[in-house]
């Protein structure tokens, strides 16, 4: 049979073709479909997706830092920024220093290390836990159990019924505040590499929640920081101790002084020579002499610049009321029980820190550091200020409710006595009392009464703070004064409330001992305040920073509603270096015997990369204690040098031009 083939047409073709691309195009879209199917992620994929690559860097970082030389760090800043030099301890076994002197370390508010020895039920399992310091995990775990715990008696000023807070004993208190973050642990480090050890050091950890007095009268701590004085003393052949006090513990130190000399049961009963005997050097780090603004604002408002910031950056976070966090109120409630924040009120009244139209700081300018010398700089701030139209700050108004009435003269402001107001309660008593706060107890009419005030000198503070926190005030009147003293003859000043005040109270009879004034400079540091009633809420502080006060002018020092000047960022250098400078130098009324006093200004220098950490050159009020200048300034004193030997004064700022303004009978 044949086979007929039928010849294909040329649209016969076309039109199969086209079937085949219709297929070819059908499949492209179901496999494109069949795809953005299978790529739709839900909200849970998505943050599995998260979580897992949050994972996998962290747990690369920890092999890293787990596999990594320790060295690895300083090896990569040695190739951006240079060698490093060498840490203080190794430089001065260099030149052939070894131990001498036994070291006392006194730490600051905050710093040392509080654990815990008996609680409630909400704190099982954390006996001889740090509740302060470490890792504060029982802050995040258990916050309502972690603020009962950490707050004194609001009546005593010591610890609640059925609660023992205690600070960490040794070297290790107060070497680091958190991991990775260090506080002593530099000093520690150099003095070791010198040959020192715990035979020849000691750190003096304190309850630093409680009164200076308190401390003895429940621990014995000053009993205890006198015996191990004398202990040392005795065991490095009769060397006498170096103290290196730091931030609160250089008026805590100060209190010892009169403390160990004072007959018992108030005192030691050391006698009048107990410090000549026993004391080489006190070398004050970053010490509040003269008090700092900061307290007051924290007392006042529970804030201060780095609180008026993070308001400006996200502004009502902090004073919501969401799931009842009331952080800021919690705060406030928490710190009025620790009785030691008074001692840092600013003390000296307006003789010291100013009126309403006058301060020390007058016409200060921030210094250009491309400048060189300090006569430059005094120069550079001369012809600013003549040149400038920028109002001068008025620094002796600690609080001004509004920024006109922070500039205006005095003699325009109309104010209003708040001392005989009338306080009321506010409605939010019933409902507040798991955060009470004492603003809760002042009505409307007290809370006006002290914005018709206006302003606010360091003459006013204490009657401030006692008509806004009586009962803090109560209990604190008990532990510390802030005057100034006209004969300090007075028997009332034997008493101990005089005796973290450097203006109520004489430096021992030690001729040959010396006291340092050490602290950082180059910072803006709070120095006044800017305030304004806050909207009114039902659990509420209804006094804030104004951080919508500010100005673009570097020459006015006002951001977020707070005026700066020189300083560590935490004390100013008034503070700081004053008496040193002026108050002890030489024979005066507060310093019988002649005390050689030196000023020890560090000007602060950032990292310059992160690989450097906090630096070695900081002046910041923590970070100076890694300050490798600083640091070779304390092993030389400890090492057997004297005030002179080190360079006596190095000034970086005014002060002892800000010292001659205050009109002091010396």
């Amino acid at each position: 049979m044949s086979l007929i083939h039928r010849k294909k047409r040329p649209d016969d073709n076309d039109s199969q073709a086209e079937e085949e691309q219709d297929e070819k195009t059908t499949k492209f879209h179901t496999r494109t479909h069949n795809n953005k199917r299978i790529k739709k992620y839900s909200c849970f994929d998505n943050c599995c997706w998260l979580v897992g690559c949050i994972c996998t860097t962290w747990w690369l970082l920890l092999f890293l830092y787990n596999t990594l030389p320790a060295s690895f760090p300083q090896y990569v800043s040695e190739k951006i920024t240079g060698p490093l030099p060498d840490p203080p301890g190794l430089k001065c076994v260099k030149e052939g220093l070894g131990p001498k002197h036994p070291v006392v370390f006194v730490p600051g508010i905050v710093t040392g290390g509080l654990e815990l020895w008996e609680g409630h039920e909400c704190a099982d399992g954390l006996f001889r836990k740090r509740l302060w310091g470490g890792t504060f995990g029982e802050v995040y775990k258990r916050p309502s159990c972690w603020l009962q715990h950490m707050s004194l008696d609001n009546k005593t000023g010591l610890d609640p019924s059925g609660i023992k807070v205690r600070p960490v004993s040794g070297l290790v208190a107060a070497d680091y505040f958190a991991p990775g973050y260090f506080v002593w642990a530099v000093l520690i480090a150099n003095f070791a590499r010198v040959g020192y050890e715990e035979k020849n050091m000691y750190m003096a950890a304190y309850d630093w929640r409680l009164s200076f007095q308190n401390t003895e009268v429940r621990d014995r701590t000053l009993s205890r920081l006198k015996r191990n004085i004398e202990m040392m003393v005795e065991i490095n052949g009769g060397e006498k101790a170096v103290i290196i006090p730091h931030s609160m513990g250089v008026l805590y130190f100060l209190h010892f002084m009169k403390w160990v000399e004072a007959p018992a049961p108030m005192g030691g009963g050391g006698g009048s020579e107990w410090c000549a005997k026993h004391i080489k050097a006190v070398m004050n780090i970053g010490g509040p002499l003269l008090g700092a603004p900061k307290a007051l604002a924290g007392l006042f408002s529970a804030e201060a610049k780095d609180i008026a910031f993070v308001r400006g950056i996200a502004p009502g976070v902090l004073d919501s009321d969401v799931f009842h966090i009331q952080t800021l109120q919690h705060i406030m409630r928490m710190s009025r029980t620790w009785d030691s924040t008074m001692s840092m009120i600013p003390k000296g009244g307006e003789t010291i820190w100013g009126g309403l139209d006058w301060s020390p700081e007058e016409g200060y300018i921030p210094r250009n550091k491309t400048q060189g010398n300090n006569d430059t700089l005094s120069t550079q701030n001369e012809s600013h200020g003549k040149g400038s139209q920028a109002k001068n700050p008025n620094y002796g108004r600690l609080i001004s409710f509004g920024r006109d009435v922070a500039e205006t003269h005095s003699s325009q402001i109309e104010r209003v006595d708040f001392r005989g107001a009338i306080k009321g309660n506010n409605h939010a008593n019933k409902t507040c009392r798991d955060v009470w706060t004492e603003y809760h107890d002042m009505g409307l009419g007290g809370i006006k009464a002290i914005a018709d005030y206006k302003a606010y000198t360091a003459g006013d503070l204490v009657d401030l703070l006692e008509f806004v926190a009586p009962k803090m005030m109560v209990r604190g009147s008990v532990h510390y004064s802030h005057g100034l003293a006209d004969d300090l003859g007075d028997p009332k000043y034997q008493h101990y409330k005089y005796w973290s005040n450097a203006l109520e109270t004489k430096l021992p009879i030690a001729p040959d001992m010396e006291i340092y004034s050490m602290y950082g400079v180059g910072i803006p540091t709070e120095r006044a305040y800017v305030y304004k009633l806050t909207p009114q809420t039902e659990c509420y502080i209804p006094f804030q920073i104004d951080n919508t006060a500010g100005d673009t002018n570097p020459h006015v020092c006002l951001k977020d509603g707070v005026y700066t000047v020189d300083g560590d960022e935490t004390v100013p250098a008034l503070s700081a270096g004053f008496m040193c400078a002026k108050g002890w130098r030489g024979k005066t009324r507060f310093n019988p015997s002649g005390i050689k006093t030196y000023v020890r200004e560090y000007d602060h220098n950032p990292p310059s990369n992160l690989l450097e950490g906090r630096g070695t050159e900081s002046g910041a009020h923590v970070d100076i204690l890694g300050n490798f200048q600083l640091i070779e300034d304390v092993l030389r004193v400890a090492t057997g040098a004297s005030g002179e030997d080190i360079g006596s004064d190095r000034v970086y700022t005014d002060i002892f031009k800000w010292s001659e303004k205050i009109n002091l009978k010396l």
